[in-house]
């Protein structure tokens, strides 16, 4: 255990179950942009195969993909006191992750993902138990504390965070908001918005941030989220990759090729090895690559964190893939 770690993950925990199905079909709109997975309904569908994953969840991913880069990492979570709960924090355990601030809730279980997998596409059905969140007083000092998904009711915990970084002044803060964060509103979470060292969004969550519609280009997006106060703006867009955004320059980063087995945790695998990238002192761009690598090697397995890499590993993933790098593009757009 360790009085300073270089990443404190905050967030909901679940255990995950991935299945994988073949007998289904996918519905699409014309411009593909809202699609719909079909089973034949009150049927019996076989699956292909089962996977479980016992610590899952954006923190948790966060912590255990910090862990495998070689940095110290610690989870702040509330899981149920149950066997769910307890296998989870064995997993904890077994990755070297702190977990000193898992709280046990005796009175609601642990939460709980159903995925499924359809052709390296993935359907989440999340089950969050309602919780009585609290930041502990006594947390030990991070580098850059990794706020995510909560369920509702989590402002408490949100003050106490604020608190936190107001006692410790130099302590980075990545905010990688969930549905519950999201629908307060970004009225509501400006205070953390403006505490923000990095905000990482998908295209759909930057939408729903700035309360829009589809359809505005990357640009504008970028732009309009910086205005609400993060010093830096980064945008996944599945396999169409990223945007960074300083407030002066703008910067995309195409994907790495290959094929997807099952894309769950892509997300929090590129926000992981971006983190890590800048832990570990290298650019902006450079930790872009790291989190596009990270993102690579995850998509090529089932389940969140199967193909977290090492530092091994990403060095090699890396140098596999050197010629891609992040451009710079122009940002004049109408906003």
């Amino acid at each position: 255990m360790h009085d300073h770690v270089k990443l404190l993950a905050v967030g909901d925990a679940t255990k995950d179950v991935f299945i994988n199905i073949e007998e289904a079909t996918v519905s699409c709109t014309l411009n593909t942009e809202a699609c719909l997975l079909c089973l034949n309904y009150a049927d019996k569908i076989p699956v292909k195969s089962v996977v479980q994953v016992r610590a899952a969840g954006n923190a948790a991913n966060a912590a255990v993909g910090t862990r495998r880069l070689g940095h110290t990492s610690a989870l702040l979570t509330i899981l149920g006191d149950d066997d769910d709960g307890h296998e989870l924090q064995e997993a904890l355990r077994h990755e070297k992750v702190d977990h000193r601030f898992v709280q046990f809730d005796k009175k609601h279980a642990t939460n709980y993902s159903t995925v499924l997998n359809f052709k390296g596409e993935r359907t989440i059905l999340i089950h969050h138990e309602p919780r009585t969140y609290c930041f502990p007083k006594k947390v030990p000092h991070a580098d850059w504390v990794y706020y995510t998904t909560l369920g509702e009711g989590h402002e408490r915990l949100e003050k106490g965070l604020l608190a936190y970084l107001k006692r410790h002044p130099n302590t980075k803060l990545l905010f990688n908001p969930g549905v519950f964060q999201l629908r307060r509103g970004r009225k509501a979470l400006n205070p953390v918005l403006k505490r923000s060292t990095i905000l990482i969004v998908n295209k759909h969550e930057a939408e729903l941030l700035l309360e829009e519609r589809q359809g505005h280009e990357m640009p504008n997006l970028l732009m309009r989220l910086h205005d609400l106060g993060s010093d830096i703006v980064i945008i996944t867009d599945g396999p169409r990759g990223s945007c960074a955004y300083t407030g002066k320059e703008m910067w995309s980063l195409g994907v790495f090729p290959g094929k997807a087995k099952e894309r769950t945790g892509a997300g929090d695998a590129y926000a992981t090895g971006l983190v890590n990238g800048l832990v570990s002192k290298k650019s902006l761009l450079e930790a872009m690559r790291w989190g596009t690598a990270n993102a690579w090697s995850v998509i090529r397995d089932i389940g969140p964190q199967k193909g977290l890499l090492d530092a091994a590993g990403m060095k090699k993933t890396l140098s596999k893939f050197l010629s891609i790098k992040a451009v710079r593009i122009n940002h004049f757009a109408k906003r």
